[in-house]
């Protein structure tokens, strides 16, 4: 049956678009829900217990999760995801005609023939769902490109054309509420007598089971994958980048762009500072321009001497890149961030207009 939905999670600076499924990985964007809220919990939750997560590195991986969380749905409604699941769904109906021919004399006691209808009407109605939503999306997307080529830019059109209600996504999300209900009782009537059934209609039966099966198995690695990039982003976030600067497509600023932003070189400034009674030794630093007649110096102290994206300390001689908003990160950590994204993954300062910041958030 069509893959059941996942939620995934919005802020409440984030436009309020995608408000149900999509066909892989649903995109509920409604404030404080599952990937960006769990993530931000479990760091927030691991830095009160000490483990050395700055306020500033969780900031850093709520926007990488919006991030994945804004190109889910352009990655689900891709042509290829779409053929692909369109494909997957008819099979299971062409596996049903097939089965309910050569068991044509199979009398169950319990209704499974209505089941198995029941789940493929289900699957005609979820390829009927996405292909209306996938050609709606296209044609708002030329949409967004005229106005685009008249105005001059896209700002702002797109999200007023994404939150436009989509009748096919209210459908499909009632849909896949209602498969959950029909799964449960395609569960009980299987197992109510199950060693009577599989005698007595053993192909019906085991189509059902087979069915009953598909369902569990994609729950379980929709599951799986969503904890693996929840994971993933909250450990590993260079991962997550490279992945996305791999795969996506390069929306953010362009080389030019990122190299007319200043380089530093950080210098390690070891000092001793009394805490609880104890001498510790901090690593704070001095971040030198680079590539000017008389360059600028910035002090850091220990808790700034730490790029946010990859959470290493700066090393002495290290490069680093600031941004227009003042805040650093390792060269390479942010160069790979901008070609996605051009914004400050910590502020959301757009570095492609220096004289605004985007969002409430920018400090």
């Amino acid at each position: 049956m069509y893959p059941p939905p996942i939620l995934t999670s919005s802020s409440s600076s984030s436009p309020a678009t995608d408000d149900a499924s999509s066909p892989l990985l649903n995109r509920n964007r409604r404030p404080s829900q599952p990937l960006r809220g769990a993530a931000s919990r479990l760091l927030r939750r691991a830095s009160s217990r000490g483990m050395m997560l700055r306020e500033s590195s969780v900031r850093v991986r709520e926007t990488a999760a919006e991030q994945i969380e804004e190109r889910q749905s352009e990655w689900a409604y891709s042509k290829p995801v779409i053929v692909l699941d369109v494909l997957w769904n008819l099979a299971f109906v062409f596996v049903t005609v097939g089965v309910s021919w050569f068991s044509s004399e199979e009398d169950p006691r319990a209704p499974l023939r209505f089941w198995i209808v029941g789940y493929n009407l289900q699957c005609l109605i979820h390829i009927a769902c996405v292909i209306a939503e996938y050609r709606r999306r296209e044609s708002n997307r030329d949409l967004d490109s005229g106005l685009s080529s008249v105005q001059g830019s896209s700002d702002g059109y797109g999200a007023e054309i994404e939150s436009g209600n989509s009748v096919a996504k209210h459908i499909e999300s009632t849909n896949a509420i209602f498969s959950f209900v029909w799964w449960v009782i395609g569960f009980y009537w299987v197992t109510a007598d199950a060693e009577e059934l599989a005698q007595s209609s053993p192909q019906l039966y085991w189509l059902c089971v087979a069915f009953l099966a598909f369902d569990v198995i994609f729950v379980v690695l929709c599951v799986a994958v969503a904890c693996l990039i929840g994971i993933a982003v909250c450990c590993c976030l260079p991962c997550i980048i490279a992945v996305l600067y791999a795969l996506a497509d390069r929306e953010g600023a362009s080389d030019e762009e990122i190299e007319k932003l200043p380089k530093f070189k950080f210098l390690t400034v070891r000092n001793s500072e009394k805490v609880n009674g104890e001498i510790r030794e901090t690593r704070g630093g001095i971040m030198t321009q680079l590539g000017v007649d008389f360059p600028s110096e910035r002090v850091l102290s220990s808790d700034e001497a730490e790029c946010c994206i990859c959470l290493c300390d700066y090393e002495d001689g290290t490069e680093l890149r600031e941004l227009f908003c003042r805040h650093h990160f390792h060269e390479a950590c942010i160069d790979k961030w901008l070609r996605i994204n051009a914004t400050c993954p910590l502020c959301k300062f757009n570095i492609l207009k220096t004289g605004e910041q985007s969002g409430d958030d920018a400090v």
